[in-house]
């Protein structure tokens, strides 16, 4: 693991997600940019205190060396936007497959190359857009897929926080300084950190591929850098219309990403702080609500539930199943099988640089007086 040292939230999401199956074990790490703070964070997680690296550089030259069976089969990247690349970049050129936090790089060019690598290699490389990982939205995918809602028309997909309603960034609050640094974050703090769930969880569901945007992006709490607000308008490759919006000024909203999806014959809806539920509404019958662990699921989203029906799954499960589905793909990787259908099911790294192709396109439209932007591919 690069990243994750003390204070981290989103270390721990990764670590426990990854631990959830007994498939992955955490063996190595450069946790923190102080060393004493890596060496710490190893301390925690009972690690050999020779592999609580300095740097992740010295840890990926130093697992290299070290005998197949003993050094890491991946690296997970836990760290602000920054610092992504570099270390998906060396571990890809010695040999590691990657799982990464979003967004993938900070810019576009530098996930064009981490693309490149990929191809070059041949590696798995993953990235954590864990909305996708939940039983509910594979079901919504495979209802999509099979046609039963007729030709999609309209999708819908929001995320509204209030986090960031007043200038928390000027307190030394750690999430809300490095999202809202340029230099830390790129050109986009909102579009970036939370817009690109909205626009790969609509992506993903519908198997639509949005072609033009037309964005209003704004900075809403004076003294800011970069966005906190963002509102898009989306056209999609099968002439359907839609609206991706992102906001982190909403007061009062926790992590309210939703997504609603209608097509000819019906339409879906599916609200992550209640993911167990999926609604299905119909124009000549009664509206369903699916739940996970039923029979009449789909085989993919069995394939992504633990438990039986009536209990809830949530993030950390999401997130487990992008690692054990990483985890699958390794294993038969090493012996020399082809994975499962299912296990192939996980964010990549062209999802990554879809998001970066967004975050352009949406500051391009925001800048532009035209009122439709191509998406930047």
């Amino acid at each position: 693991m690069v990243g994750g040292g003390p204070g981290s939230f989103i270390g721990k999401i990764h670590t426990k997600s990854a631990q959830l199956d007994s498939q992955i074990e955490l063996v190595c790490g450069a946790f923190d940019v102080d060393p004493a703070n890596s060496k710490l964070q190893g301390k925690e997680y009972y690690l050999d205190p020779s592999r609580a690296y300095d740097t992740f550089q010295e840890m990926i030259s130093k697992e290299k060396d070290l005998p197949e069976g003993r050094r890491m089969d991946f690296l997970s990247i836990t760290t602000p936007n920054h610092v992504h690349f570099e270390p998906a970049r060396l571990a890809l050129e010695n040999g590691f497959h990657v799982v990464s936090d979003k967004p993938l790089t900070n810019n576009t060019e530098d996930a064009r190359k981490l693309v490149r690598l990929v191809e070059e290699t041949g590696l798995v490389f993953a990235v954590t857009h864990a909305y996708t990982g939940y039983p509910m939205v594979k079901e919504a995918k495979e209802i999509i897929r099979s046609g039963r809602l007729g030709k999609i028309r309209k999708v819908v997909s929001e995320y509204p926080q209030g986090w960031l309603s007043t200038p928390l960034e000027n307190t030394g609050h750690m999430q809300a300084s490095w999202r809202l640094d340029p230099a830390m974050s790129g050109k986009s703090n909102c579009m970036g950190d939370i817009g690109t769930h909205a626009l790969n969880l609509c992506e993903y569901i519908t198997g639509l591929k949005v072609t033009q945007v037309c964005a209003d992006i704004s900075i809403m709490v004076e003294g800011r850098k970069l966005d906190d607000d963002g509102n898009v308008l989306v056209r999609f490759d099968n002439a359907a219309r839609g609206i991706i919006y992102a906001s982190q000024i909403s007061a009062g909203e926790e992590n309210g990403l939703k997504i609603r999806v209608y097509g000819e014959k019906g339409g879906l809806e599916w609200i992550q702080v209640e993911p167990n539920t999926l609604i299905v509404k119909w124009l000549d019958k009664p509206i369903e609500h699916i739940r996970p662990g039923n029979p009449w699921c789909s085989d993919l989203a069995k394939y992504n539930t633990r438990f039986p029906a009536g209990h809830p799954e949530g993030l950390i499960e999401a997130f487990g199943n992008i690692y054990r589905n990483v985890a699958t793909c390794i294993q038969h990787r090493l012996e020399g099988k082809e994975p499962p259908a299912e296990a192939l099911d996980f964010p990549t790294v062209y999802d990554g640089l879809r998001g970066m192709q967004f975050i352009d396109s949406v500051i391009a439209s925001a800048e532009s007086e035209n009122k439709w932007t191509k998406f930047l591919e």
